[in-house]
């Protein structure tokens, strides 16, 4: 059986890397000492998680994990009247959406590695869900829901 938290803590690390900024799993970010820090930041919700492959022998060795990420742009450090605005939070949504970039070269597989112990994540989608509307709100965001396709690995 995949384990689900073993996903989160990877796709967690996944995003952070690509987007280089903090993520918080259905929470706001902290820094070390614990204190939520300032976006711009990603917030991580686990959604659906199926592993019912739908076949007589199922021993669940296969599961599609749903992610809702949403990116959240904000005021720049140190400029008292700044806003998040449309460009910040669209080139960090660019930078998550790399998840299912494929590899310049055209090889097989992604061009990013999703690090989960005794999985593989075989296919990957990104579906935009939205996000702010209004440019006069301090923070905009952006959503964009990953669909992971998984199976234990031997």
């Amino acid at each position: 059986m995949i384990e689900r938290r073993l996903v989160t803590t990877g796709l967690k690390v996944l995003l952070a890397e690509l987007t280089g900024r903090p993520v918080g799993v259905g929470t706001v970010p902290v820094d070390t000492q614990g204190k939520p820090v300032a976006p711009p930041y990603t917030l991580l919700y686990p959604l659906d998680h199926t592993t019912d492959d739908a076949t007589l022998a199922d021993r669940h060795t296969t599961a599609v994990s749903e992610y809702q990420a949403t990116f959240v742009s904000g005021p720049v450090p140190g400029q008292p009247d700044s806003r998040g605005g449309y460009e910040q939070v669209q080139w960090l949504a660019d930078r998550g959406r790399r998840l299912v970039a494929r590899p310049a070269d055209g090889s097989a597989g992604y061009a990013h590695t999703l690090d989960v112990p005794g999985v593989t994540c075989w296919k990957r989608e990104a579906f935009e869900a939205g996000g702010t509307s209004d440019p006069t709100d301090a923070i905009i965001t952006s959503v964009i829901r990953f669909r992971l396709h998984l199976e234990t690995s031997a």
